[in-house]
């Protein structure tokens, strides 16, 4: 069980803030990076918080003396809503997106089938499920997409667990070593851009941050290790990719924000091929906030510091009224 480290610094009237991070998912070490970094913000501000690891024993009691919960944390248990509906049980105010959303946005198929509707355009994939028959599934794939294909749990984040197969035996393979482990999405595995953009609400308003590439310079692709390798890729914000394919981004993020009904902020990745197609790939309702990771990357493209983007983020708590 982790332990229960408390940090309080000067009282403000934003009241006491519960900044929540740690958990259990595979992504705990970006949460706790994330918590670091807001931390650190809150000090500067003055603002008076304590940091508690969703993993603390009593969590849920102690969660209950805040005025509002800043949620640093990502991944399962934590963003895929079931954080969420412990506290609007509790009746505890919180940053980020609603149940609904964060349930959607989690899963990959149920976000792309709503987000496609909206009239944004997704890859096709193919659904692999407990129980399906491994080498059926994997005929199926090649047949109706080709290969190679990139292998995606239908429910992780940080690029976790996701591999990119370009042999029929490699592909029921990869499916073998994976039955049992809950559902897959098998997309074909196009060239491109791996390029994200942001979303925040201010003012009541919400704003697109200016588009983020992200150039992988280990891997063939932005995987999990080449995330968490600082010298595994390079930023290049705004994104080096034409005009047009700037624009379909920003409207398709604004577009998928709101099919998704995702409150406050969130960040939307996309795959832009060589002749400029734009590609919706999925939607982070609790995007990491490291220092200088791709959120805070792209508001300091849009000339906003961090100390005002965790202000802001701050601001967007939901703190009365139901909402799905």
């Amino acid at each position: 069980m982790a332990g229960r480290a408390v940090d309080i610094v000067v009282s403000s009237a934003a009241g006491l803030i519960g900044l929540v991070t740690g958990g259990r998912s595979g992504e705990r070490d970006r949460s706790l990076l994330s918590a670091g970094a807001v931390g650190e913000a809150f000090g500067r501000q003055s603002l008076k918080y304590v940091r508690l690891d969703l993993l603390d024993e009593g969590f849920a009691d102690r969660i209950r003396a805040v005025d509002v919960a800043f949620l640093a944390i990502a991944g399962q248990w934590a963003e895929d809503g079931k954080l969420q509906g412990l506290l609007d049980s509790l009746g505890v105010s919180y940053t980020g997106s609603g149940v609904l959303a964060s349930a959607a946005a989690m899963h990959k198929p149920t976000a792309k089938a709503l987000v496609s509707a909206a009239g944004v355009k997704v890859l096709p994939h193919i659904l692999i499920s407990e129980g399906d028959d491994i080498e059926s599934a994997a005929r199926d794939c090649c047949q109706t997409l080709g290969l190679p294909v990139i292998l995606k749990p239908c429910s992780e984040g940080g690029s976790i667990g996701v591999q990119v197969v370009r042999t029929p035996a490699q592909l029921t393979m990869a499916l073998a070593e994976e039955a049992g482990r809950g559902e897959w999405l098998i997309e074909p595995f196009t060239e491109g851009s791996a390029v994200t953009c942001g979303v925040l609400q201010r003012d009541g308003t919400l704003t697109t941050l200016p588009p983020l590439q992200t150039v992988p310079t280990t891997a063939e692709f932005y995987d999990y290790a080449a995330k968490r390798n600082p010298g595994g890729h390079r930023y290049q914000c705004p994104a080096a990719i034409p005009e047009p394919a700037l624009a379909e981004i920003s409207r398709n993020t604004l577009a998928a924000h709101r099919a998704l009904r995702c409150s406050g902020y969130s960040r939307s990745d996309f795959l832009v091929t060589p002749d400029g197609e734009v590609f919706w790939l999925e939607a982070n309702t609790l995007p990491g906030l490291s220092r200088h990771g791709n959120l805070a990357t792209m508001a300091s493209a849009a000339g906003i510091s961090y100390d005002e983007l965790v202000a802001a983020i701050l601001a967007t708590a939901h703190r009365q009224g139901y909402r799905p």
